[in-house]
């Protein structure tokens, strides 16, 4: 039995609070998206939280659950080149002077359509500076019997090819059991070396016998991250599966469809919680690396009228 959508929850910074609810598999499932960059702010399922949620009056810390579209990550300086002309992106990251994670993180999204257990909500990219092109976007929450499944599609408005990455920024948790004490495991092979501003260097590095192997997990507590991996680990179907374990066995899972070849791990000791700061974990399906527009790395240009439809999500997973 499903329970009946409920008017919007609160207002804040991020605009409107969309609550989810449902009971699917004998379980009881809620989650909490925002109109503002149509982010992901909560799930729970029987009680558990699997996502590092804030305070409902304050804007997500750390990107926590925006949607990175048209590009995840970073942009050097902002530049890149289309057609031979010198483009210049907003530089959105004045600390290392990037431009960062796309250009929907401030955009107020439409809700298209709503069911007690899913919404679907989508926002426009208008030609500007440094991306001269249209798209039209929407990105589909929904509950399922254990987790959530996220599909992005992306439809070229435009008249000219554009080029397009998608990439989201969840912070996983498993309840109750301290972040710093869960094993965080990224099955891939390589890892994505950055300079001092985490800009690509055009290298990468087979990940064995090096502290940047996660394939048999690394306790979230003795590391510090803001890394990306390449070459994940593929299941027969393309996708690719990656999770935080607790003690006790049980996983919070994000899983990446085959269109996602790359992902991201970022820890924080000071994201804010209930009773102070925290430690948290960000886990970010990525269809490209950073400063794709300049390497063409896992980059797709849609062509005019072309969509493109994506899915990744998040499991819980039981001992």
């Amino acid at each position: 039995m499903q329970n009946q959508p409920g008017p919007h929850q609160t207002r804040s910074p991020m605009g409107a609070h969309f609550e989810l609810q449902a009971t699917l598999g004998g379980r009881s499932q809620k989650a909490v998206v925002t109109e503002i960059a149509a982010s992901l702010r909560a799930l729970e399922i029987d009680g558990v939280a699997l996502v590092q949620d804030y305070p409902a009056q304050s804007a997500p810390p750390s990107c926590a659950g925006w949607v990175l579209v048209p590009w995840p990550n970073r942009v050097a300086d902002g530049k890149w080149t289309y057609d031979g002309v010198p483009q210049q992106l907003e530089i959105t990251e004045p600390g290392n002077g990037n431009a960062l994670h796309g250009l929907l993180s401030g955009a107020a999204y439409r809700v298209a359509h709503r069911t007690p257990d899913s919404i679907t909500l989508t926002a426009d990219v208008a030609a500007e500076q440094g991306y001269p092109f249209e798209l039209s976007t929407a990105v589909c929450y929904r509950l399922t019997d254990n987790g959530l499944l996220v599909t992005h599609s992306l439809a070229n408005t435009g008249s000219r090819a554009a080029p397009v990455a998608v990439g989201a920024h969840p912070f996983l948790r498993l309840g109750a059991v301290p972040t710093e004490d869960l094993t965080l495991v990224i099955n891939a092979d390589t890892h994505i070396e950055v300079d001092h501003r985490l800009n690509p260097t055009g290298a990468t590095t087979a990940v064995h016998g090096t502290r940047h192997d996660f394939r048999a997990g690394q306790l979230v507590g003795a590391v510090a991250l803001d890394d990306a991996w390449g070459n994940v680990r593929r299941e027969p179907d393309g996708s690719s599966l990656h999770y935080l374990e607790a003690p006790d066995g049980s996983q919070v899972q994000l899983f990446m469809d085959a269109s996602f070849g790359y992902i991201q791990a970022f820890t924080t000791r000071v994201f804010p919680g209930a009773d102070g700061p925290v430690t948290a974990v960000a886990v970010e399906p990525m269809t490209a690396p950073a400063d794709a527009f300049n390497s063409g790395e896992g980059l797709r240009w849609l062509a005019p009228g072309e969509t493109w439809d994506l899915s990744w999500g998040i499991r819980y997973r039981q001992p």
